[in-house]
């Protein structure tokens, strides 16, 4: 009994993964786990509940005013993506993408496997959620992959890893967490260590740093449908009958508005033109202006007029002082006052068309495609920020009872030292993978482990692990836990909405040739570390 009542800390683990595993909420599971242990740790006098009382929860109303503390910009960009996403996946934006890459690549042997792959990685960086993002491309490309002949291992398989891609392309609502939590343990590590002033680490970093192991991944994944259909081209078959004619004309116009919408929010980001906030609450516009010209037969002039309302409001705003509290006002201020405010109206106005547009077209289960967009997003935000604040509270009574401490000697003490250290924790949350969604583990595993990774020092005193690239590695790492059989959350998801005849062997069988593609991946980031940290050196220098 006295080794359980020492180790309440450890307990509080595989007591919330048996409750998460029953089907409990997981939010209230988090919390109610660690309220519960934190009332055991007051009855048994552990930690810093040694007094018999709760007093060290009190911190949890800090924690929770933080996140909603106007200074703290960054996670105000999860519901902003999050409606992104939504709005191209209701709208049918993601399924014009499937079919315009399809034509495009519809000739080549697997080219609409390549066209999957490639609409799998732009919808899973818009949403960032690995159950939407399987579940939508398994609605939307199987059934077309089968009809074309498609393997069906070759297709399941296609459709599970290119799903995933979120957690590690950019634009994502994991690297925006992520880099959240980091970045705070970051600092926090570093101050421990006796760095006071560690250079900071923000979202745009991080997602400077994915970008390009994030594009190799997807070359990969590219590289190796050319192979199967080029060896088994039974497998991946054209789609494009023999001598049938594709116009390209209509399908790039198709394909130039959504890519140009996620280039803008990418490249916004990336060469500091906009925060993530700011970048993704143009996502979101643009989302908008986009739905409103598919889901409507009408003209696309107010979509138009309101980009290009945009565009003037931008470029007046970047190159002139627009204030009207200066002291003096000349004509040509007074002009480009005025330019920037009919750019205002244009844009106001196109907007709002395409919310009516949205607002007018019905849905089978809903009255409005807006309201089907409006309630699944508010489902994921609330879903997001109701997890954050029950792991605030899973955290703060894991480090009552002194489990900062157990995490600590635990890593520190390992054999090999630093790598050793970072070994282990990525093979713990490999293996959370298959148990936990990625909220869970970034917002309750990420705060606890990765302070002791960054304590670590090199031989100059600087940091021995980059942020960036821990950041990078464990988005990687994940991914590859969700695609790994036999409890690979994707996987489970594609299950759910494939038909009868494609069968849970032949998804587990056709996702193993992407788990390998990621491991070797993986290990070539962890072997070469400025795969990640090159990109955001050379934005920042």
């Amino acid at each position: 009994m006295s080794g359980l009542i020492a180790h309440l800390d450890l307990l509080m683990f595989p007591v919330a993964i048996v409750l998460l595993l029953r089907g409990f909420p997981v939010a209230f599971t988090l919390a109610g786990v660690g309220l519960l242990f934190s009332v055991l740790g007051a009855v048994f006098q552990v930690g810093f509940f040694a007094g018999g009382d709760l007093s060290f929860l009190r911190a949890l109303f800090g924690r929770i005013f933080g996140l909603m503390d106007e200074t703290n910009e960054v996670l105000v960009a999860v519901p902003l993506f999050v409606f992104m996403g939504v709005t191209l996946e209701r709208s049918g934006v993601a399924a014009d993408l499937l079919s315009s890459m399809a034509k495009i690549f519809g000739r080549l042997p697997g080219g609409l496997g390549i066209s999957v792959a490639i609409v799998g990685m732009l919808l899973a960086a818009s949403t960032g959620i690995v159950g939407a993002t399987v579940v939508t491309m398994g609605l939307i490309s199987l059934p077309t992959m089968l009809k074309a002949n498609y393997d069906k291992r070759l297709s399941t398989g296609i459709i599970a890893a290119s799903g995933t891609l979120g957690q590690i392309i950019p634009p994502s609502l994991v690297l925006i967490i992520l880099g959240d939590v980091l970045s705070n343990a970051y600092i926090t590590a570093r101050r421990n260590a006796g760095d006071w002033a560690p250079d900071p680490v923000s979202v745009g970093d991080i997602f400077a740093g994915a970008l390009l192991p994030g594009l190799i991944l997807v070359g990969a994944y590219v590289l190796y449908i050319l192979c199967v259909a080029l060896f088994a081209p039974h497998r991946a078959p054209s789609v494009v009958a023999e001598g049938e004619k594709v116009s390209l004309g209509p399908v790039l116009l198709l394909l130039a508005p959504p890519l140009l919408l996620i280039v803008a929010v990418l490249g916004s980001i990336l060469f500091g033109v906009a925060t993530p906030t700011e970048a993704a609450s143009i996502g979101s516009i643009g989302a908008i202006l986009l739905a409103g010209q598919r889901l409507s037969d009408r003209s696309s002039l107010p979509q138009l007029v309101a980009v290009i309302g945009a565009i003037i409001v931008v470029y007046f705003v970047l190159n002139f002082d627009l204030r009207l509290a200066k002291s003096t006002i000349t004509s040509g201020d007074k002009i480009n006052i005025a330019i920037v405010s009919l750019g205002l109206i244009a844009f106001t106005w196109g907007s709002a068309v395409s919310l009516w547009r949205i607002w007018l077209s019905k849905t089978a289960d809903e009255p409005s495609v807006l309201t089907s967009i409006l309630r699944a997003s508010l489902h994921m935000s609330v879903m997001v920020f109701a997890i954050y604040i029950g792991a605030q509270v899973f955290n703060l009574a894991f480090r009552g009872l002194g489990g900062e401490e157990t995490v600590n000697e635990f890593f520190t003490g390992l054999p090999g030292g630093p790598w050793i250290a970072l070994g282990s924790m990525l093979l713990i949350m490999f293996l959370l993978g298959f148990f936990l969604d990625f909220l869970e583990i970034v917002f309750v595993v990420t705060p606890i482990m990765a302070p002791v990774l960054f304590s670590f020092s090199g031989a100059d005193g600087s940091v021995l692990f980059h942020p960036v690239w821990i950041a990078v590695v464990m988005g990687l790492n994940l991914q590859t836990s969700f695609l790994t059989p036999p409890f690979g959350f994707a996987l489970f998801y594609l299950r759910a909405v494939a038909p009868k005849e494609v069968t849970t062997g032949d998804i587990y069988r056709g996702i193993i040739p992407f788990v390998v593609i990621q491991i070797v991946i993986l290990a070539v980031v962890l072997w070469w570390s400025d795969l990640a940290t090159w990109l955001p050196a050379l934005l920042t220098s």
